[in-house]
């Protein structure tokens, strides 16, 4: 099967996540979306309101409100050592499910910030990325540049036409935390 492993803190899961899982596996060839709640993000602070048993508990509930969805919640980073570098995550899926292909989702925010990743030469030739639009960031641009400062090979780089919504987790805890009600933003 071709899985597109989809990482992230997902405090909460929210209609942005929701779209884009869809375009994975509705307008793309992805069989299935793992849903990989990481336990803790290298390159944020520790501001996460819970722990990630909670939020992949969360994340199953979601995903389970929504049926359709060819979506697996995966707690694999759970139970892996810190820090989980997303190569790590990658191989132990590789190694579990070698019947299986790997492909990562990430943001344009993220493909803009890879070379700071452990190993995204790796992540980017043998796994490859497929990448979702984000407010500010050029696809096209970082893209180009990634294979300019490649010499040894093509990237595997795809881009998605996902739609673009306005929201963020982090938004969604501020305004929860002022009394808001933002059911209408959750998945």
């Amino acid at each position: 099967m071709n899985i597109a492993v989809y990482p992230g803190s997902f405090n909460p899961l929210h209609i942005g996540h929701l779209a884009i899982m869809k375009y994975l596996t509705e307008e793309m060839d992805f069989d299935r979306v793992y849903l990989i709640v990481s336990p803790q993000n290298p390159f944020k602070g520790k501001e996460l309101l819970q722990s990630g048993q909670e939020r992949y508990e969360a994340a199953v509930r979601a995903v389970s409100r929504h049926p359709e969805l060819k979506v697996t919640a995966d707690d694999i980073e759970l139970s892996m050592p810190a820090p989980q570098y997303t190569i790590r995550t990658l191989d132990a899926l590789s190694a579990r499910e070698p019947e299986n292909s790997f492909t990562l989702v990430i943001g344009a925010d993220n493909l803009d910030a890879i070379r700071r990743w452990r190993d995204s030469e790796r992540i980017l030739t043998e796994y490859g990325v497929v990448v979702y639009p984000r407010k500010g960031f050029d696809i096209e641009a970082i893209s180009l540049r990634l294979h300019e400062e490649n010499g040894k090979g093509a990237y595997k780089i795809r881009t998605i036409d996902a739609p673009v919504v306005e929201i963020s987790s982090s938004e969604i805890r501020q305004a929860i935390a002022e009394g808001r009600n933002m059911e209408e933003y959750l998945m």
